[in-house]
């Protein structure tokens, strides 16, 4: 049986960063999970932009948003992270992406807007570099052009144009067919082929005539899988134009860049990955764990001395529901959720004020130790970080990737 001194439960943002600043601080790493929301991301790192949700109240200054988040909800996760714990944790979480080539900026102390594939403009607080020159585009009002593709369903130039057309009057659009390509396109197929510089050349033909006399043009992003920043340096010299990526709808090559960073990265650091195996089994012991990664003849046995549950909620597995109640998946830890299932639901499916199904999850001390049923530690050496963790509802306060990345941070750090 192989013996590690962590093991995450989880392999979307929280157990990636989880797993990262465990193996940054000279521990023995073990992960398992299956496929997380990492692979369905925008790329957006999100900190806090939306609070309260009921007056849909939207922040330029996630800290000040903080603040105002931690007087209101005294049990929201965010409570027990401290705003240095956050920076440091998206600086360091940041800087491993840049070392694997995923560059990232934003605004120190500021959220910007940018452009989605819905032509809306999302409140986020760090981007990938590839997408920074269409916020400076919007910012500008700048004449620009937007590119779509004969058979790419996650983005229609036309549709963004249409929603923007009273904010930003200079935006074109064009479909175009992409190059070597026919029928129905896949991001992940077309930013593969994007390595190679003798399609960037045809692509950058076919738009050249388009853009005219614009000072920017806007690509699905498809603008190559591991160099990002090289493939956008090279059309910009081809086109003459400045050039940006907005994410298509998942699932895009944002998620997919981002978990190739991370199976590049990780192992060189120790991290030793059990990929899509879900855990089956664990035992806990005033040792540790004794845990089941998979089943059947490819299950593996592992002891861990601690670990951290970062396995998220329903899409990651981390929690399941029958027709009564919701459970928590590897512990069977309480999971607070409303008193009876017709409470999980609103009528309204927009209803401003979300769903409280989605505030479900486990409860925890100060050090993101999950509680028993009598409101004490589970265990001692067992902490969770991210959307499994109970009185957040990530998606509408647009706090994901953030809160996800400093609660792995301080789980690691409470270790």
């Amino acid at each position: 049986m192989k013996t590690y001194d962590v093991m995450v439960i989880g392999s979307g943002f929280a157990g990636m960063a989880a797993a990262l600043f465990a193996a940054r601080r000279g521990l023995s790493v073990a992960q398992t999970g299956a496929t997380g929301g990492i692979d369905f991301s925008t790329g957006f790192i999100d900190l806090l932009a939306v609070h309260p949700i009921t007056e849909q109240k939207v922040w330029e200054d996630p800290f000040a948003a903080l603040a105002a988040l931690r007087r209101d909800l005294p049990a929201h996760p965010y409570c027990r992270v401290s705003d240095a714990e956050i920076c440091r944790a998206l600086e360091e979480f940041t800087l491993f992406l840049g070392e694997h080539g995923l560059c990232y900026r934003g605004r120190a102390g500021k959220n910007t807007l940018t452009l989605t594939s819905a032509g809306t403009m999302k409140p986020t607080y760090l981007m990938p570099c590839t997408a920074w020159n269409g916020v400076e585009a919007w910012e500008a009002k700048a004449p620009a052009l937007i590119v779509d593709f004969h058979g790419l369903k996650g983005l229609s130039a036309r549709q963004i144009a249409e929603v923007r057309k009273d904010s930003w009057p200079e935006l074109k659009v064009a479909r175009i067919k992409f190059p070597g390509m026919s029928g129905e396109l896949y991001p992940e197929h077309m930013a593969w082929s994007m390595a190679d510089p003798a399609r960037r050349a045809e692509l950058a033909i076919s738009v050249a005539p388009l853009a005219g006399d614009v000072d920017y043009v806007g690509f699905p992003a498809i603008l190559g899988m591991t160099d990002t920043a090289a493939v956008l340096r090279h059309l910009e010299e081809l086109l003459g134009k400045r050039v940006f990526e907005i994410p298509t709808l998942p699932p895009s090559i944002a998620g997919p860049r981002l978990r190739a960073a991370f199976d590049r990265g990780l192992p060189t650091l120790g991290v030793r990955t059990y990929t899509q195996k879900l855990i089956t089994r664990a035992v806990c012991s005033d040792e540790g764990f004794h845990f089941t990664a998979g089943s059947g003849s490819t299950s593996v046995e592992l002891f861990a001395r601690s670990a951290i549950l970062a396995s998220g909620r329903f899409f990651g597995k981390g929690l399941k529901a029958d027709r009564h109640r919701i459970q928590e998946a590897v512990f069977d830890l309480p999971v607070t959720q409303p008193e009876d299932r017709s409470l999980w639901h609103r009528p309204e499916f927009f209803d401003p004020r979300g769903h409280e199904v989605n505030q479900a999850g486990v409860e925890t001390d100060e050090a993101l130790r999950p509680l028993n049923a009598q409101g004490r530690v589970f265990h001692p050496r067992l902490h969770a970080a991210g959307a499994i963790l109970a009185h957040q509802d990530w998606m509408r306060m647009k706090c994901g990737a953030g809160l996800a990345i400093a609660t792995a941070y301080k789980a690691v750090a409470s270790l």
